[in-house]
């Protein structure tokens, strides 16, 4: 057979160099006959085992990679061709550099050098089969009498799989997902088409993420600082990725609570340009056609809502937007979803918020909501038109009023991949916050049977919290009947009895029959002497002093929870609640609150943030692309996140470990989610046989980082 031949008929060889000295054989793809003639070619074998070549033909150099994968027996061999511009030597170096996937600098390619091994041939390459085999024999050889297997996967991990883009020129510039900013290298430019349309400088990431820091902390006020990370964010999300989660502690209260409450509160004054999807009453019969305007091939995660009840600030309609956005963001930055892979929308049914349908700066529809089969109907349509485009997304639903959260949760969680942030998500990080404060007070979680919990608040979040804390109870030991009544809920109508007339199905277990309808927050207290005081209302400062002094005369060290949203809807400060409690209270909120100083001591509050709960649902479900997430699930996350808070941590009497450790947090809660996937059989994928679980949910998670790009029609 002529080598023409074995071209066109993708020639097949047997190598036996393969790792671990087993034979295998290999196939490589056939090159386009135009290759023949007029070339010059230098194979490079390096020391994972990836090998290059490089052809010289015409103006332009063509570099070939050959992957290989070995699995068992067999080694698979890839081959993906890039035409490259030609210049001078050094530029050459960067080039290849880049598409061997690691760092074009000295060292790097000093290094690369080293474990190489080349030659010149004008043959053409499938004939070369053998000769690649032998360099690539000598170069592992090399490699092991010298560097240590350890060393050699050290080095691997910082290689760069390139990604191949079908866009040049300003459309790359344009795309937040792909644009790099000034961080575009010399070698990219010239070959995307954008040389001259950038400075010509060239940044790394850590200098691009410096410069922004440096901007940011110019800027005085929290909203300017939000619409700063906003801009950043629809131009470069690499680099927003990178500042966020180089200052996670700094910036989470800036993109979400509290920050986020006052950004929706203005949405439409203060707009700049769309992000997510917008679905609403005009476009019954059109969803299913509408999810495939949205750019990217596969989603996720969903995180909709419809602005029914946007934190503890009501009805805000579209402006509630901000709301999945955010969540979105901290998906990525604490999950490790690809940003490309999360999709914010906005479900716009109405408002029934009079000031804002007379907004002349009001962006949504401006009619009171629909209620009954018209808005069920519509949530039906949106969810089977976003299961239809992406069988295996997840489905957060956020901020929902009452009338509509348990409903919907209830309907769709045992059928679809979903869950409710407000209700699940409130409820876990709760209950993981009572485990830690059970631990600072020396007890263990089974302990938790013995608690009396006050709940301010019968809503959506009030129930999730106390119906988490009551499984808690059952799990350790106590029947549904014994648990229920180990809680008091109270609303702005006074606690809930068994003679309230109206009682929404979710309250009904906890109506007191033993005490009046209407008795108020500061009587049941003194009735009930509670261990656990729960603020879920909505409403600022409704622990007063004499409510807290009242609950500390009875309880040692009184675990006070004010969790509503934001820091102004708080029922009691931190620095209210350690100073009427003589600092025995452990104190955690929905929102941050700054440490405390009294008498010469500090005292430290805990934020109760859902970001140490939902990110690790969701990458454990999206891992294992589950049917569905179970109540199990969020209660082995409660636990798994109490472990999570180091003896340090619970010495300054704090319940929830630090933010910047979230990725770890994470990685453990999702770990133990795609446990129980796979153990209740829920699961459709699982790691490959042998590989650590929490390595494989790891190696899932997305980190920003500047890949190389290749473009399609340079793939050959």
């Amino acid at each position: 057979m002529t080598t023409a031949d074995q071209r066109k008929s993708g020639n097949r060889a047997n190598l036996h160099s393969s790792p671990g000295g087993r034979s295998a054989t290999t196939t490589a793809e056939p090159l386009d006959s135009s290759y023949r003639t007029g070339y010059r070619e230098e194979t490079i074998a390096s020391a994972d085992g990836r090998v290059l070549t490089r052809t010289l033909r015409g103006s332009h150099f063509w570099i070939t990679f050959w992957i290989h994968r070995s699995r068992g027996e067999a080694t698979s061999v890839r081959t993906l061709a890039i035409r490259l511009p030609t210049g001078a030597p050094q530029r050459m170096e960067s080039h290849l550099l880049q598409y061997h996937h690691a760092t074009p600098s000295q060292t790097s390619f000093k290094t690369m050098r080293r474990f190489t091994s080349a030659s010149f041939t004008s043959e053409p390459r499938p004939a070369n089969m053998q000769r690649f085999a032998q360099a690539r024999a000598r170069c592992l050889s090399g490699v092991s009498s010298s560097r240590s297997t350890q060393t050699l996967k050290r080095e691997a991990a910082t290689y760069k799989a390139p990604v191949i883009l079908n866009k040049k020129g300003v459309n790359i510039m344009n795309d937040p997902i792909y644009n790099k900013g000034v961080g575009f290298t010399a070698a990219e430019r010239e070959r995307l088409e954008i040389r001259g349309l950038l400075p010509p400088i060239s940044s790394t990431l850590g200098q691009q993420a410096k410069r922004i820091k440096a901007r940011l902390d110019d800027v005085t006020s929290d909203i300017g600082k939000y619409l700063m990370l906003n801009s950043l964010q629809d131009r470069n999300e690499t680099l927003f990725y990178k500042v966020l989660l180089d200052n996670l502690a700094e910036l989470a209260p800036i993109i979400y609570t509290p920050t986020v409450g006052k950004v929706c509160q203005g949405y439409g004054y203060l707009y700049r340009r769309p992000r997510g999807m917008y679905f609403s009453v005009h476009d019954r019969g059109e969803m299913s056609q509408m999810v495939y305007n949205w750019p990217e091939k596969q989603v996720d995660v969903v995180v909709v809502t419809d602005g029914s009840r946007i934190l503890g600030l009501g009805d805000l309609g579209a402006n509630g937007m901000g709301i999945p956005i955010g969540k979105g963001s901290l998906y990525v930055a604490a999950a490790g979803i690809d940003p490309a892979k999360v999709l914010p929308i906005m479900l716009d049914a109405g408002t029934n918020n009079e000031a804002l349908l007379g907004d002349e700066f009001y962006m949504g529809l401006k009619h009171h909501r629909v209620t009954g089969e018209s808005y069920t109907s519509l949530v039906d349509e949106l969810i089977f038109a976003l299961r239809n485009r992406w069988p295996n997304v997840l489905i957060q639903f956020e901020d929902f009023s009452n009338a509509n959260a348990y409903p919907l949760l209830h309907h769709y969680r045992h059928n679809i991949l979903c869950f409710n942030d407000d209700i699940q998500g409130t409820g876990a990080v709760a209950l993981g916050g009572i485990y830690s404060a059970l631990r600072i007070q020396g007890k263990g979680p089974e302990t938790i049977k013995d608690q009396k919990v006050v709940c301010l608040g019968a809503g959506t979040a009030g129930l999730g919290v106390t119906f988490a804390l009551l499984n808690g109870m059952k799990k350790n030991g106590l029947s549904h009947e014994e648990a229920c009544k180990n809680f008091w809920l109270v609303d702005n109508n006074g606690l809930l009895s068994s003679n309230r007339v109206n009682l929404a199905s979710g309250q009904v277990p906890f109506a007191r029959s033993d005490m009046e309808e209407g008795t108020s927050l500061l009587e049941v207290v003194k009735k009930v002497k509670p261990t656990i005081l729960l603020g879920l209302s909505g409403v600022g400062g409704l622990f007063t002093e004499e409510i807290i002094r009242e609950m500390a005369k009875h309880v040692e060290d009184p675990i006070i929870f004010p969790l509503s949203n934001p820091t102004d809807r708080a029922e009691c400060s931190a620095e209210n609640a350690f100073k009427w409690t003589n600092g025995k209270a452990i104190f955690a909120s929905g929102s941050p609150f700054k440490p405390v100083e009294i008498d010469g001591k500090m005292y430290y509050p805990s934020q109760g943030n859902n970001m140490f709960i939902f990110p690790g649902i969701g990458l454990g479900a999206v891992a294992t692309q589950a049917r569905r997430v179970s109540t199990t699930m969020f209660a082995t996350a409660a636990e798994v996140l109490s472990s999570c808070v180091s003896e340090e941590t619970l010495a300054r009497r704090q319940v929830y470990p630090d933010v910047n450790h979230i990725r770890d947090v994470t990685v453990k809660v999702a770990t133990a989610v795609a446990d129980l996937a796979i153990q209740q059989k829920v699961a459709k994928r699982g790691p490959p046989e042998g590989k650590d679980l929490a390595e494989w949910i790891r190696e899932e998670m997305y980190t920003p980082t500047y890949r190389p790009y290749v473009l399609e029609e340079d793939v050959i």
